[in-house]
């Protein structure tokens, strides 16, 4: 039973200033412009200098989104970082809480990939519902840059760095109005980012693993059926517990992943492309902080306005992939 009520008060984003086009990409690997374009959608993406973190980009974006939601970091209740690329193991959440000056905020890290920002905004809205908390800072930020293999031109092509934020706060009105997420972790050799572990012997018979990771594997073909065929089931399902149609639907906010993948999601939901919304072509996949970067242009733009109703959907490692459906505002 619902005992509050969800709005999504505000929203932020950040991208890093160092852009590399797809021209730039072509004297790294063998490729051209025409190529990328053709398969993905993508012209160019932002990357992080060695000067700027996680948490930076994390931090901007929550500040943006605490300033168009009007209120004060000290009224957050809860902060959740959706990264799979947390400067610090241990996490990250807990640092930006202390640079926002958000005092009274517990905060935690959430990975679940390219769905991060999907979850997190479930997981947040559980929180509210309940009661045991009125405002949620819910962040989707990812520097994948730092683990693309830059010599495979079909993964390097396809990710960009940045960081989006949202303000979840308890209303009258309850404004997400459905979700559903998925995970298949059979499929996880399909897009993973795994740890490499290497024998250390500390003493004589006693050995341990120690080591890094991996860069991003990524089997293309494969994510593309999956996304293909599991956005548009949860994108339904979402809609019935909504029991709403796909044309009460204003705006369509996928993971920003591939063209082609947008394209076709929207095709087999029979959603037009003006309902579509695609800033892909400028910061390509930026995993967890897709959604809520486009949705904070759209809203900047005056695009989405209060009262629409956008749906989400979020797909990649884990495999995960999930959707949810709110309003946008009081």
């Amino acid at each position: 039973m619902i005992t509050t009520g969800i709005a999504i008060t505000g929203c932020g984003s950040a991208t890093p200033s160092v852009l590399l086009d797809n021209h730039g990409l072509s004297q790294r690997v063998e490729t051209s412009d025409e190529w990328i374009t053709s398969r993905t959608g993508i012209a160019t993406r932002r990357l992080a200098d060695p000067n700027t973190s996680l948490s930076t980009l994390a931090l901007s974006a929550a500040q943006a989104a605490i300033t168009m939601a009007h209120i004060d970091p000290a009224e957050i209740d809860l902060i959740i970082l959706a990264t799979s690329t947390a400067d610090d193991l241990f996490g990250s959440a807990s640092l930006i809480q202390a640079q926002l000056g958000a005092t009274k905020a517990v905060a935690f890290d959430m990975t679940a990939a390219c769905s991060g920002f999907v979850f997190g905004l479930v997981t947040a809205s559980q929180f509210i519902r309940t009661g045991v908390y009125q405002t949620v800072l819910l962040i989707g930020a990812d520097i994948l840059s730092r683990w693309v293999d830059w010599s495979d031109r079909t993964t390097c092509i396809l990710f960009g760095d940045g960081a989006g934020a949202v303000i979840l706060q308890a209303d009258e009105c309850d404004h997400l109005l459905g979700f559903e997420i998925r995970s298949d972790g059979k499929q996880n050799q399909s897009l993973n980012l795994s740890y490499d572990p290497q024998q250390t012997e500390i003493l004589p018979g006693i050995t341990i693993t120690q080591g890094n990771y991996h860069l991003i594997r990524m089997n293309g073909k494969e994510i593309y059926r999956f996304a293909v065929q599991k956005v548009p089931e949860v994108i339904e399902k979402a809609l019935f517990k909504a029991n709403l149609t796909v044309d009460q639907i204003d705006w369509l906010i996928l993971h920003q992943a591939n063209q082609r993948i947008l394209d076709a999601v929207a095709e087999r939901l029979n959603i037009p492309s003006e309902k579509v919304i695609s800033n892909l072509a400028k910061y390509g996949n930026t995993s967890a902080a897709s959604i809520p970067l486009a949705l904070d242009e759209a809203v900047r733009d005056g695009k989405i306005k209060p009262g629409d109703r956008i749906m989400t959907s979020g797909f990649g490692a884990g495999l995960t992939w999930g959707a949810a459906l709110f309003e946008w505002g009081r």
